[in-house]
């Protein structure tokens, strides 16, 4: 990846200053955060099967979820059963599902990683293995030394 413009200069400016991805780590950096979002992918929507299949305390699974409520991933909805107070479920927005390729990455190189993975992504429809893929809008495949990271235009 090539830095252009004002952006070359690397001791003019620090990447907390204008870097999306440092945003978007302040909100999903953390595992707590990144495994729920795993598990609403999955299917999970309760507050207490959110918490028990991510693995994580009630109280990091409300901080998270709050979070995530705010930063528009996820929205929760009111349930209650009969005799029970009201409690919430939790589902992914539009901006959450978003992270589909984030999640299919990490998937991937997870699976990588791992010496036999247990698992493999598959697209339902014919049976082939689903691959994360870098492309531009015009559908040009991009590798990593295609990349130039200069500023917005307006």
């Amino acid at each position: 990846m090539k830095l252009s413009g004002r952006l070359a200069d690397r001791d003019g400016w620090t990447a907390a200053d204008w870097c999306p991805m440092e945003y978007a780590l302040q909100l999903i950096g953390t595992h707590s955060a990144m495994v729920l979002l795993r598990e609403a992918f999955w299917g999970g929507r309760r507050f207490d099967d959110l918490a028990h299949r991510a693995g994580v305390t009630e109280q990091i699974a409300a901080k998270r979820l709050r979070q995530l409520v705010e930063a528009g991933l996820m929205e929760k909805q009111p349930y209650r059963e009969p005799g029970q107070r009201t409690r919430y479920e939790y589902f992914l927005t539009d901006r959450g599902r978003d992270l589909f390729p984030v999640l299919i990455s990490l998937i991937q190189f997870g699976r990588m990683l791992q010496a036999e993975p247990a698992t493999e992504l598959v697209h339902e429809g014919c049976g082939q293995p689903v691959v994360p893929q870098v492309r531009c809008a015009a559908g040009h495949d991009v590798s990593f030394s295609d990349v130039v990271i200069r500023k917005a235009k307006r």
